[in-house]
């Protein structure tokens, strides 16, 4: 059980790292993933919200905290760019579907950025797939929960 928090604790991290950084660092290294570029539908590929201090913050945030609680850093690395990049999947499927950038869709903006590096924990022999499932399904509950707390309190700039 206490591997399962700690899985939890890194997929907070990795969506949470990003949104604390830029309160921090405001403008300074916030290029975004996408080089700014359109798909062949005209829109944006990711979004400017989706930007490289995100994923540097969010990646680290894991690695740091996997070798502080005994996982190891690259494993807390490769679980925050999985993490990162389920989300920036979202991002993609939610452009090609007509959303704005920060626009809600539920279970799609927490599943991937959940499923994927859980399913790393799970191959790297960590947690079961029941394990798996429960974080997953939990996360993306607390995520809903949390995200507009966070925005009430001025932590978020949209309230999911």
């Amino acid at each position: 059980m206490l591997i399962s928090l700690k899985l939890f604790v890194m997929l907070v991290l990795a969506n949470g790292a990003p949104v604390v950084a830029a309160m921090f660092l405001r403008r300074r290294w916030s290029a975004p993933v996408d080089a700014g570029l359109n798909w062949f539908d005209g829109r944006p590929l990711l979004g400017k919200s989706k930007t490289w201090r995100g994923i540097v913050a969010g990646a680290l945030s894991c690695a740091l905290f996997a070798l502080a609680s005994g996982q190891g850093f690259m494993f807390g690395l490769l679980f925050g760019v999985l993490a990162l990049a389920g989300d920036l999947l979202s991002s993609f499927i939610k452009r090609r579907t007509g959303l704005a950038p920060s626009e809600r869709m539920p279970w799609l903006d927490q599943v991937p950025e959940a499923a994927f590096p859980v399913l790393l924990a799970m191959g790297w022999g960590l947690i079961g797939a029941w394990a798996g499932l429960f974080i997953v399904v939990f996360f993306t509950l607390s995520n809903m929960w949390i995200s507009p707390l966070l925005y009430r309190l001025g932590v978020r700039r949209q309230p999911h």
